[in-house]
């Protein structure tokens, strides 16, 4: 990527914009202080000694008409005043002189004028005057000299004449020099107040340069951060959305400076995201998706050898499946399955069960940490085997809509096995297939438990463990002390009625006549237990259970069990 492109060239180049102006302004400054300065500097290096010797003219001018005077009027006098007169002379003489030099001095300053462009004019009207100064001057002394002459000589009368005539030339001087010092005087003031001018001008022209570089500075650095900001509070709406949820996202790139190439980055990266969560709702339906988000995909995943952990672990089998897949086609077969799956899974994960796998019909499932949030695993159990078989009546409520046969539909049911126990839990599988799943003797309790149901007519068949930790929250009756395949420690099997709060009252009359006829069973008091199990096919006369003991007790009389017989029963079918 260009270094022009990206974000530290810009600031840099702003910068450094910033910079050449506020130079170019110094710089602008500097040359007016410059010129301002010059200007000042001939004020007071040549228009005020100009003005210092003009005004010494006409003060030398004055002193020097005063003397002449004074020398006149000792020679025209009769007294002898010899002493006045040769003072006056000298006086004469000097102012004569000093005049004469004042006047030089001034044609000499006005023959090296400053280069002042605008005062040309009157610098050309001011040498004009002084030269009439000059000529004037030399007249006028000319005429004096003739008139003292004509006086030292005695011709008074023609001294007078000549005096008359002087007085004339020596007005029209005293008016050049007035003008000359007015002109002087103007000059020094026009330019005085161009200076004043130049530096007001300097001074708000510095202030309005200063505000507009300061204003100039705000707007293009609000622009610059605005520019640079916007985009960095666009990616930030982007991630909030996307931690909402929302994957649909997709930011504009508008630059290609960092900010571009990060808008870029965040694209991708969304794209990845929402190519991966396609990738895990396709997978979803194949693994439960609370095993890929808190198992395979978590920080806190299972171990790939598993652990040990106790769980409930349910199967559940669709009875009379056979039946109606012989009368299907295939398509038909497949369209039915996966409605009875859906209400299954849909029953399980209500319940934050999860489904291990699908077995033709059947269905296995589990729970346990993480998944049931520290929840009672075979509370949980319990409600989820009671919803799946109500999944199961809704499956045959829809029968016909769902396979398309009108007549002759077979009865579907549901056979439920529930076990809670320790397992090894973890990814299981070889190398390159490997399935999360559950193992162990409670998982096997389960399925054997889920048979068990075909030979006691029951439809969720539980053991003792999962009675126990479910507690009273359901009603469960106890059905027999089973020896399954597989196992050689006898468990108790219950049937779970339903939840405590759902139950009827003929279901918990049931429940106690079917435990006293085991207890008087295990005691081998058969009559007591036969009377017990009367009542219960009183209140349910197809109660299967009943009737699987009361036939084994029929048997029992006539071939005794052993001495330790405590009751059990081996159930050889898987």
């Amino acid at each position: 990527m260009p270094f022009i492109a990206s974000i530290a060239s810009r600031i840099f180049g702003l910068a450094v914009g910033l910079v050449l102006l506020m130079i170019l302004l110094v710089a602008f400054l500097l040359w007016q202080v410059t010129v301002l300065s010059s200007e000042l500097q001939q004020i007071s290096s040549y228009f005020a000694p100009l003005d210092r010797v003009l005004n010494n003219l006409n003060e030398v001018g004055l002193r020097r008409r005063i003397a002449f005077e004074r020398l006149l009027g000792g020679l025209t006098t009769t007294a002898d005043r010899a002493e006045a007169i040769a003072d006056a002379s000298r006086s004469y003489e000097t102012y004569t002189a000093l005049a004469a030099q004042q006047i030089e001095n001034a044609q000499q300053l006005l023959a090296h004028p400053p280069p002042v462009a605008e005062e040309g004019p009157m610098l050309i009207r001011l040498r004009a005057l002084l030269d009439q100064i000059d000529a004037s001057f030399e007249i006028v002394t000319t005429r004096q000299a003739e008139i003292l002459d004509l006086v030292r000589r005695g011709e008074l009368s023609r001294g007078v004449d000549l005096l008359r005539l002087l007085d004339d030339y020596q007005a029209l001087l005293q008016t050049q020099r007035s003008d000359v010092q007015k002109l002087t005087a103007d000059m020094i003031a026009a330019l005085s107040a161009g200076s004043a001018r130049k530096h007001a001008h300097i001074f708000w022209t510095t202030v309005i340069a200063t505000f507009t570089s300061v204003l100039l500075g705000l707007t293009v650095a609000a622009l610059t951060t605005r520019r640079l900001v916007e985009p960095v509070r666009s990616l930030i709406r982007g991630l909030a959305t996307v931690e909402g949820g929302d994957l649909s996202i997709e930011l504009p790139v508008r630059s290609s400076d960092e900010i571009g190439r990060l808008t870029q980055s965040f694209n991708y990266f969304i794209g990845e995201l929402r190519r991966k969560e396609e990738l895990r709702r396709t997978f979803g339906k194949y693994i439960d998706p609370r095993i890929l988000d808190r198992v395979l995909a978590g920080p806190d995943a299972a171990p790939l050898a598993g652990e040990r952990q106790v769980m409930a672990v349910s199967f559940g089998d669709l009875v009379g499946f056979t039946n109606i897949g012989e009368q299907l086609t295939p398509a038909g077969v497949v369209n039915l399955l996966n409605q009875h799956f859906t209400l299954q899974a849909e029953a399980i994960q209500a319940c934050h069960g999860v489904v291990d796998k699908f077995m033709g019909d059947a269905v296995m499932a589990f729970w346990g940490d993480p998944f049931i949030g520290g929840g009672n695993r075979a509370l949980l159990s319990c409600r989820s085997a009671l919803a799946q078989v109500r999944a199961v009546e809704e499956i045959q409520r829809r029968l016909p809509e769902i396979t398309g046969l009108r007549k002759n539909l077979p009865r579907v049911d549901a056979r439920i096995g529930i076990s809670t126990g320790e397992v090894v839990v973890g990814n299981i599988g070889s190398e390159n297939t490997q399935s999360y799943t559950v193992i162990g003797d409670s998982v096997n309790l389960a399925a054997r438990l889920e048979a068990a149901n075909r030979f006691y007519g029951t439809q969720i068949l539980i053991c003792e463990s999962t009675r126990r930790e479910a507690g009273d929250a359901i009603v469960a009756r106890e059905i027999d002390t089973l020896v399954v395949h597989g196992k050689e420690e006898p468990t108790t099997a219950f049937s779970l009625v339903g939840l405590r709060d759902e139950v009827s009252l003929d279901d918990l009359r049931l429940c106690e006549h079917s435990t006293t006829a085991l207890a008087a069973y295990r005691l081998r008091h058969w009559d007591d237990a036969e009377e017990a199990l009367q009542a219960c096919l009183e209140l349910r006369p197809d109660d299967r259970p009943s009737l699987v003991l009361k036939n084994r007790i029929q048997k029992l009389r006539e071939n005794p069990p052993p001495p330790d017989w405590k009751g059990e029963w081996e159930l050889h079918r898987k």
